[in-house]
């Protein structure tokens, strides 16, 4: 067995469920993503991959060893795995080389250190102090010195949540590449959509201490499991529906399901904003609505749509356009583009968000 592997999970705080039967699966060399809001558990699983928090049940492996399932724990020192924490925790007092060379055997130190100093991209740097370095340039040192044992696992805490927006997206790249070319099988963790979604390969949502759906980027976006994860990978439009015969019929009027999608019966489908083009004209499957609110991004227009009343749709729709709509106060009319995903729990139909 190789990767990291994490079935039936449970660890808490005290009295204090944290984690609820946590299933989660990275394959090696694959860049993972545990995506959730604040206060859903997503450290405190990484603290117990890493041996920093003892787990009360469940079972964790990492290259088919056992790393802990409650009654057998291999210590931290022990679990080949690296760990950068938000801040990066440099030593103050220590070189760049110093900090990542830090632990390493002394023989082997000075080639170690000057392959991660190319690697992370701070060649002639390695006598800096932490205090004469850009913030950027010291999540690269504490990632180097976390790559520096040749760990079988990495394991990153937010690390660019401290950093401007400019500068968390360029590092994100930089570093999501430099793992790459290192073969490092890699688990993020972050409350942000947008890293998740550019960073990893499999990303884990995590709701209320369990994952409530593993995939693709693009598998997640496009075919949530629910309403909870198709709003927390980004703004949505739900809608009721009835299928049949692989198709929807919804308000909108009848439209094509995604792959493999249900058939039958009735229930909720997503549509994202993106999927709606806005007419001038009417036609036998356009919805008329009006507009509400525009805002320009710089990249396109995020458009807040009322329905007109007793069509089946819900009070607001939101459409993104590369061209500002009309603001004259006519009437304009949606079509969609594309298939639509139903969900597989339960939610409230015409409910939008």
């Amino acid at each position: 067995m190789s990767g990291l592997s994490i079935t039936g999970l449970h660890a808490s705080h005290g009295r204090a469920d944290v984690l609820s039967g946590v299933d989660l699966s990275v394959e090696d060399g694959a860049l993972a993503c545990v995506l959730g809001p604040s206060g859903c558990g997503k450290s405190t699983l990484l603290r117990v991959i890493a041996g920093f928090h003892r787990a009360d049940r469940g079972q964790v492996l990492l290259g088919g060893r056992l790393l802990d399932d409650g009654h057998r724990r291999l210590p931290a020192e022990r679990r080949r795995i690296g760990y950068v924490p938000q801040d990066g925790a440099l030593f103050p007092h220590l070189t760049v080389a110093a900090n990542i060379g830090f632990g390493l055997a002394r023989g082997a130190r000075r080639e170690r250190v000057a392959e991660l100093l190319a690697l992370v991209g701070l060649d002639g740097l390695g006598e800096r102090h932490p205090h004469q370095l850009s913030g950027g340039q010291q999540q690269r040192v504490a990632l180097a010195r976390a790559l520096a044992p040749a760990p079988e696992l990495l394991l990153l805490d937010e690390p660019f949540s401290a950093l401007d927006a400019t500068l968390r997206t360029e590092l994100r790249t930089e570093v999501a590449a430099t793992l790459r070319g290192a073969g490092a099988t890699v688990i993020l963790v972050t409350h942000d959509r947008e890293e998740a979604l550019a960073f990893a390969d499999t990303i884990a949502v995590m709701r209320a201490g369990r994952i409530a759906q593993q995939a693709s980027p693009q598998a997640l976006y496009r075919e949530p499991a629910g309403a909870d994860v198709a709003r927390f990978l980004g703004e949505a439009n739900l809608l009721g529906a009835r299928f049949d015969s692989g198709r929807a019929h919804t308000a909108l009027g009848p439209l094509p399901l995604t792959s493999g999608a249900r058939t039958a019966g009735s229930g909720t489908v997503v549509l994202r904003p993106r999927q709606f083009r806005l007419s001038g004209a009417a036609g036998s499957d356009r919805a008329r609505v009006r507009l509400h609110s525009s805002v320009f991004r710089g990249h396109d227009y995020r458009v807040e749509l009322t329905p007109e009343p007793d069509q089946g749709l819900p009070d607001r729709l939101i459409a993104y356009t590369d061209t500002a709509p009309p603001t004259g106060g006519d009437p304009l009319y949606i079509e969609v583009v594309g298939p639509a995903h139903p969900l597989a729990e339960e939610s409230p139909a015409a409910a939008g968000s």
